[in-house]
This record gives C-alpha cells, sequence and structure tokens, in this order.
C-alpha cells in the first residue's frame, strides 16, 4: 500500500498550521522543521518573534506501534512540546480525530447552560418568551454553532 505524500498549511486570525502527511515519521519530523526554519526566516524578516510555549508539535492516526512516540520538530535548536490533544481555534483534537474530547467538554458546557435557563420561567424575571430566546441564543445557540462542523 502507497503512503500518500503531501503537506498543507492553514491560518485563521492568529494561529497556523502546517500539516505533513507521510508513512516515515522522520520525514514527517524533518519536514516540520524545514517548514519551522521558513517561518522562522518569515519572524525574523519582519521582527516579530514566536512563542515557543505556544507553539506545538502533533501526530495524528498512527499505528498503534507508535502512538506513543513523539514528535521531534526543532525550532532554532529547540525542540517544541509536543501535545497528543492540542488545541486549535477553541477545539481540542485527539489521535484519531474522533473530536471526542471536544464534544465532550462542549457538551458539559451547554449543559450547564442549559440549566441556567430552565430555571429563569420559575424565577420572577425574565420569563417572556422574546427574553428567553434572547438569552438561549446567546448562551446555547452560539455556543452550540461554533465549529458545528465537527
Amino acid at each position: 500500500m502507497a503512503c500518500v505524500n503531501w503537506r498543507r498549511k492553514y491560518a485563521y486570525a492568529d494561529e497556523l498550521a502546517i500539516t505533513h502527511a507521510d508513512g516515515d515519521r522522520q520525514a514527517v519530523e524533518r519536514a516540520q522543521t524545514k517548514d519551522m526554519a521558513t517561518v522562522g526566516k518569515y519572524l525574523q524578516t519582519w521582527k516579530l518573534k514566536l512563542s515557543t510555549t505556544k507553539t506545538v508539535s502533533a501526530a495524528f492516526i498512527l499505528n498503534n506501534k507508535e502512538t506513543k512516540r513523539e514528535l521531534k520538530v526543532k525550532y532554532n535548536n529547540e525542540t517544541l512540546s509536543f501535545f497528543s490533544e492540542p488545541n486549535c481555534l477553541g477545539e481540542t483534537l485527539d489521535r484519531s480525530l474522533t473530536y471526542r474530547r471536544h464534544l465532550e467538554s462542549l457538551r458539559k458546557k451547554l449543559t450547564s447552560r442549559v440549566a441556567l435557563l430552565m430555571r429563569l420561567p420559575g424565577s420572577g424575571w425574565g420569563s417572556g418568551t422574546k427574553s428567553l430566546r434572547t438569552a438561549a441564543l446567546a448562551l446555547v445557540h452560539s455556543t452550540r454553532e461554533y465549529c458545528c462542523l465537527v
């Protein structure tokens, strides 16, 4: 079975993701390190500084014998932190990209907000349909719809 080699770059607001797919883990490490050097040159040109504490590497969908092995991606001779479940744009990504941890935290957040909404009709204030709808849109729907494609 042939492994497809590809690399892509994604940017949104102040987050950047550089992705690589390869059957050889060391090839991915070399490619990521090379791309980080390119990012470093760009930052140096514009007199910017990379936050190495916020910059992480991660690996997804690996065979079972290599699940514990970390990627060793370097930037300025410093190995970047490896996170098995990094957070990107508010989503928690897991090794197999099932989004389980993200959906669990979202469920907890929404459960507490719905419980708050359920108390409003019984209280002396905010029991009108218009105010309940506004509260539901603000508290629940905005959170539910953020990253809803997950």
